[in-house]
């Protein structure tokens, strides 16, 4: 399984960005998906994630309070691809940012977690 990130960048304060995550191989389900952010000099944090819901209801999201209002995370379950998509972008959300999967490569594999390479945003004051 792999997770493959885009969508980085440098961009001016007030601005956006989108980020995408596709996931690839071996994958029966997806389930929690989410991305990660690792600011300079700070740990690695939850920006937000989304569950995998059912076929009738979107899955639950939860945002890092940093970001709510900013951020959106969305999930296209056909695609197996997540996406962040992150408005007034400001020059504290410059870090490198992970994608982030829970997966079940079989029906009996409960899941496991996986990491995509990070891409870097860069926010310019």
């Amino acid at each position: 399984v792999q997770l493959q990130a885009s969508g980085g960048g440098l961009v001016q304060a007030g601005g956006s960005l989108r980020l995408s995550c596709v996931a690839s191989g071996s994958i029966f389900r997806l389930n929690t998906m989410g991305w990660y952010r690792q600011r300079p000099g700070k740990q690695r944090e939850l920006v937000a994630n989304i569950d995998s819901g059912t076929m009738l209801i979107e899955g639950s999201t939860n945002y890092a309070d940093s970001v709510k209002g900013r951020f959106t995370i969305s999930r296209d379950s056909a695609k197996n691809t997540v996406y962040l998509q992150m408005n007034s972008l400001k020059p504290e959300d410059t870090a490198v940012y992970y994608c982030n999967a829970d997966i079940s490569s079989s029906p009996y594999d409960y899941g496991m977690d996986y990491w995509g390479k990070g891409t870097q945003v860069t926010v310019s004051s």
